[in-house]
């Protein structure tokens, strides 16, 4: 997928103290927020687009499909006679 470049301001010295501290963990702002950009997209994107762009990205897997449920032994009249006490 084509990558796009975002631009925002900062206040520098709380960036300069972050860099300081995410240095320390081995990690990079820029995949930091990477991950924050992708959550923000889970949140707020409809799973038919989202579905809909990682077709079109070549990055779609279809969902597993859902295990079936064991029908009841109780209608919609109360329990089967097979279940009706003495």
């Amino acid at each position: 997928m084509k990558k796009t470049t975002i631009t925002l301001s900062y206040d520098e010295e709380k960036l300069n103290a972050l860099r300081l501290y995410i240095d320390q963990k081995n990690t990079q702002i820029e995949s930091e927020l990477e991950s924050a950009l992708d959550v923000l997209y889970q949140k707020h994107m409809p799973s038919g687009v989202r579905e809909y762009i990682d077709m079109r990205s070549g990055t779609f897997s279809a969902p597993a499909p859902k295990a079936r449920r064991s029908k009841s032994v109780f209608s919609a009249v109360g329990t089967s006679e097979t279940e009706v006490k003495e």
